[in-house]
């Protein structure tokens, strides 16, 4: 999942909120003096990742993905099931997209002491982009995808993934729709026991 989404499982828990943005920038065992609440929030987010990567519905979705885009089918799926998050929020959230995607924001900005230098520069683009409510438009996802195809390595088709997607989209949906609600209950479980 994408940062929409590990906010959202955060529950408005706003540590678990900002471990959910941690948990792609911080690697290996977080540093002791960083807050529990931050730990714990990546601790979530790793927890949600192996759940996530292990499911029926996520890789009967990569499958749906012929070469070369199979490759590529976490990160396209990452960023658009958080689309699909972001159309759909009402369903998932009583607050707003924006007015949550605000929250997030500040959220971060409040802990900024605890965000790695990338995560800092990662910040500043979301305000510029208007996310994480953005990525309900495919016009900021499709920007969002080529940036991150831009800082691979290796060349790769993620500029043009948003057509290929669109292609995708009603079975994308169905598996995102069959799966989500697992991974809510799936969150709020870990969050009780752990």
């Amino acid at each position: 999942m994408n940062f929409l989404a590990h906010a959202l499982l955060g529950a408005g828990d706003a540590d678990l909120e900002v471990g959910g943005f941690l948990g792609d920038f911080v690697h290996g065992r977080p540093d002791e003096a960083m807050p529990a609440g931050l730990r714990r929030g990546i601790a979530l987010h790793r927890a949600v990742d192996v759940f996530t990567d292990a499911h029926a519905e996520v890789l009967a979705a990569h499958a749906l993905f012929a070469p070369p885009w199979r490759r590529y089918a976490g990160i396209v799926l990452d960023m658009w099931f958080d689309h699909c998050l972001a159309r759909d929020f009402a369903r998932w959230s009583d607050m707003p997209l924006e007015t949550f995607s605000e929250q997030v924001l500040r959220h971060l900005q409040a802990r900024w002491r605890w965000l790695p230098p990338r995560l800092q520069r990662f910040v500043a683009y979301m305000r510029a982009q208007g996310l994480p409510a953005g990525y309900a438009d495919e016009a900021i996802l499709a920007a969002a995808l080529a940036g991150i195809g831009q800082r691979l390595t290796r060349a790769n088709p993620l500029a043009r993934a948003v057509p290929e997607l669109q292609a995708h989209a009603d079975a994308l949906q169905r598996h995102f729709d069959a799966f989500f609600p697992q991974l809510v209950d799936f969150a709020a479980h870990w969050r009780e026991s752990a």
